[in-house]
């Protein structure tokens, strides 16, 4: 009986997998269709403690307390808070952060369409020479979507924010889009997807571009530096040319929101 759980269980994660990979083929559209909103938010990570770490209790007792705080916190949740304020978790910073208070946004290890892999945030720490430097953004907006409910949301940031600033090189945009399952950050799947999201991938115009990039694996702690809870949301931070966040918005953009936003980023050009 045991060995027919298993093997139900083995067939059901391939049969996902395999309809997420012919709808990816089929749409031919960007990351939208990489994380359906209808897998539970906490299923899609699964992890093993290292067989080095099994006699290690500050390991032990550091995934016991993980594991309690993502069943404290589930898909259900998620949901119940989105149909109750539309992902709108919090309104934006009324004002910019000053630099003195600002924290250093975590580094995050992610892949672009085409296959490379970089790390963000670009800031002007580790550069050595000016031709370098001049190649650091004063202004970075991070766009974070860990499921496919929170696409539109990051679109009602990031398409003003190119229209105002698509003629600066100052300005950077990313949307970073998380694939937590272990399936799909399998090498051979992953290089799949990334190769269908690169053929998909539209023009643009203008200096100022949307840069997609993805990123695979388990970001529980990234998450939980960033204070991100509900996964069905969109965050946007705007960073500084430290990588310092300076502001940050949840949800679809409000009018004045957005106004803040393009303000604020128009004074971090400012900057020196």
């Amino acid at each position: 009986m045991l060995r027919l759980k298993q093997l139900t269980s083995h067939r059901s994660t391939v049969t996902l997998s395999s309809r997420l990979l012919l709808l990816l083929s089929s749409t031919g559209q960007q990351h939208k269709a990489i994380l359906p909103n209808n897998i539970p938010a906490r299923l899609t990570s699964n992890r093993f403690l290292d067989f080095y770490q099994l006699g290690n209790k500050d390991a032990i007792e550091k995934e016991r307390a993980r594991l309690k705080d993502e069943m404290n916190r589930g898909y259900f949740a998620d949901m119940a808070e989105l149909k109750e304020h539309g992902g709108k978790i919090a309104t934006a910073n009324k004002i910019i952060i000053p630099a003195m208070a600002a924290v250093k946004f975590p580094q995050l290890e992610v892949n672009s369409s085409n296959g490379k892999c970089f790390k963000l945030p670009i800031t002007t720490y580790g550069t050595d020479t000016d031709s370098m430097k001049d190649d650091i953004p004063k202004a970075t907006l991070m766009c974070l979507s860990f499921r496919a409910t929170s696409q539109a949301m990051t679109d009602s940031w990031s398409a003003p924010f190119i229209e105002a600033f698509k003629d600066s090189n100052k300005v950077r945009l990313y949307e970073i889009s998380f694939i937590e399952s272990w399936l799909l950050s399998l090498t051979p799947i992953k290089k799949l997807l990334l190769l269908i999201l690169k053929k998909s991938k539209p023009e643009e115009n203008g200096v100022l571009h949307k840069q997609t990039a993805y990123a695979f694996g388990d970001h529980y702690y990234f998450r939980k530096e960033l204070k991100i809870l509900n996964l069905l949301t969109g965050y946007m931070f705007l960073l500084d040319k430290f990588g310092r966040i300076r502001w940050q918005g949840f949800g679809n953009a409000t009018p004045d929101e957005l106004s803040s936003l393009l303000s604020y980023t128009s004074l971090l050009l400012k900057e020196d």
